[in-house]
């Protein structure tokens, strides 16, 4: 199984950032997956998560409105569309394979991409 993000950077805040989260290894359209995100001095945060058809989809409070998860089983790949950001949404952003929908619960995760909101 691996998972890898991309698509993170540096950007003001406002502004927008679309991440992608590219899956091999496993059937990718079997498993239910997650965003996650961790800032400096925090603790993990799962904040977004998908089924398997993609048709029931899961965010936290604090991106609910601004985040929108999707993801293209043929393509296996997940995305994270991220609108309005704000300092605060400063953090290492990871995808994971989902062991239920919807908990924090995963079994593989990836190494993350960074993003950073300056104000």
């Amino acid at each position: 199984v691996q998972l890898v993000e991309s698509g993170g950077g540096m950007v003001h805040a406002g502004g927008s950032l679309r991440l992608s989260c590219a899956a091999s290894g496993f059937t990718f359209s079997s498993y239910h997956m997650s965003w996650f995100r961790q800032a400096p001095g925090k603790g993990p945060e799962g904040i977004s998560g998908i089924t398997t058809d993609g048709r029931s989809t899961y965010y936290a409070d604090s991106v609910k409105g601004r985040f929108t998860i999707s993801r293209d089983n043929a393509k296996n790949t997940l995305f994270l569309q991220m609108n309005s950001l704000k300092p605060e949404d400063t953090a290492l952003y990871y995808c994971a394979r989902a062991t239920v929908f919807w908990s924090v619960s995963y079994d593989y995760r990836g190494q993350g991409t960074q993003v950073f909101v300056s104000s």
